[in-house]
């Protein structure tokens, strides 16, 4: 297959978010995003990685004999060629996910790729950067995400899933806090405490939201070291 991407890393884990979450999973994380979210917990992915082939990637990918996939980043959309190793993945008959923010137009993306959107908050330091168009091509298979640092997040969170009616859009919407790291590996502009899970709980049961609104943790998170990469 032609073409070629700029990759981070390929490796075979454990689905740590989503709807998928616990079922194992290859990765692929392309190099390179437009981004900077004060949490964020994949900078190394800013610019280190290697070009390769997209056939060099889909074999790789179809050596580990497992039938999940997720394409991520960085992100993942800033290259357009990664359509066309979400095309051969499909094609190679796996289930394939697709990690975004929602700052880059998914109207694009094969009709069978799940995408998984990444709304930012105004905890991210990014909120402007929202594309909100984008939400006029989610479907019932997409799910949408929301990483909270704050009750402030929540309630913005909160009034977006109402105002769109989102739960009613997609097949779930993820409320995902911030994680805990070790004291001494603060994130840049995180702290180290992270959300507290059972705040976030209490607020979505006083707050009664829509059947298809969950709490998420990243299950990676707790299996392995919060800061360890390829997992």
């Amino acid at each position: 297959m032609d073409g070629a991407l700029l990759i981070n890393e390929v490796f075979h884990s454990i689905q740590g978010e989503s709807t998928w979450a616990g079922l194992p999973c290859v990765f692929v994380r392309l190099t390179g995003c437009n981004l900077r979210c004060g949490y964020c917990d994949t900078a190394y992915a800013f610019h280190e990685g290697r070009r390769r082939t997209i056939a060099d990637v889909l074999a790789q990918v179809a050596g580990y004999a497992c039938d999940l996939v997720e394409v991520t980043g960085g992100e993942p959309l800033l290259q357009s060629a990664v359509h066309t190793l979400m095309a051969g993945l499909c094609d190679q008959g796996k289930t394939v996910l697709l990690e975004t923010s929602g700052g880059r137009d998914i109207a694009a993306c094969d009709p069978r790729v799940i995408r998984i959107m990444d709304l930012k908050t105004p905890g991210s330091g990014e909120e402007e950067r929202n594309l909100w168009s984008n939400l006029d091509h989610l479907t019932p298979r997409d799910e949408v995400k929301f990483v909270l640092c704050s009750r402030g997040d929540y309630q913005w969170a909160r009034d977006v899933i109402l105002r769109h009616d989102l739960a009613a859009k997609v097949h779930a919407v993820l409320l995902s806090p911030v994680h805990p790291v070790p004291p001494g590996r603060e994130l840049p502009g995180a702290g180290a405490a992270g959300l507290n899970l059972r705040d976030l709980a209490q607020w979505m049961l006083a707050d009664h939201l829509p059947p298809g609104v969950r709490l998420q943790v990243q299950l990676h998170k707790l299996i392995w070291d919060p800061m360890m990469r390829g997992v």
